[in-house]
């Protein structure tokens, strides 16, 4: 995969991010969009061998259309800045989640707002094993590869309903997005180990992702 090439793409893509300069441009927007799938594909290989829960997910089934939803979002620009897709997807929202961009690239998963009966499952787990989660988020490699949860800015400020704000675990009951996210420059995806770098931070990311995983198909 040529990522310096869709850097360029995408650079040009911000300044003229327009139906007419995409269709002028197709030929090249596809044969990228053939070679991240391509490399997806051999990624979602790569990962299969070293999780025996893998759920393998194609690049063609991962990838993320890079038009903007329009309908529900009307002020965002019709094509999105970044390439980016979603593996290990038994469950799309807690998937394993790649985005290369001109101004944000990362490595994430998690759970972005999910909706109330997942919400509920995860909730439950931390009531009865929130002391494993918390070992996950205090490891200190884990600290150093994603510096803990982000921010969730729709956090309860009260208890959610069926708990009390004095359980022990009620920072983590209150937040209706549990997820991590890794960085990464624009250097760490030119580098010519960037696919053994994605490796480290699945593997790091794994038991986190395992422990929501487990707690919504329980």
């Amino acid at each position: 995969m040529n990522f310096n090439d869709l850097f360029n793409f995408l650079t040009e893509l911000k300044k003229n991010n327009n139906k007419e300069w995409m269709d002028a441009h197709r030929k090249w927007y596809h044969q990228l969009r053939n070679s991240f799938i391509e490399w997806l594909d051999n990624l979602d290989d790569v990962l299969s061998e070293i999780d025996p829960d893998y759920f393998p997910t194609s690049g063609k089934k991962g990838i993320n259309r890079i038009n903007n939803n329009l309908l529900f979002h009307p002020h965002k620009p019709v094509y999105k800045d970044h390439f980016a897709a979603g593996l290990d997807q038994r469950s799309k929202q807690g998937d394993f989640y790649i985005q290369i961009g001109i101004n944000d690239c990362e490595l994430a998963g998690g759970y972005w707002k999910p909706d109330h009966k997942i919400l509920h499952s995860i909730r439950e787990a931390i009531d009865y094993n929130g002391e494993e989660l918390v070992a996950i988020l205090n490891k200190k490699s884990f600290k150093k590869t994603f510096g803990g949860l982000i921010a969730d800015p729709n956090m309860l400020k009260k208890a959610p309903k069926g708990y009390t704000l004095d359980h022990k675990h009620i920072d983590l009951l209150r937040l209706r997005t549990i997820a991590v996210i890794h960085p990464l420059t624009r250097k760490d995806v030119l580098d010519s180990d960037f696919d053994k770098k994605i490796i480290e931070v699945y593997t790091e990311m794994l038991p986190f992702r395992r422990y929501l995983n487990q707690a919504v198909t329980v």
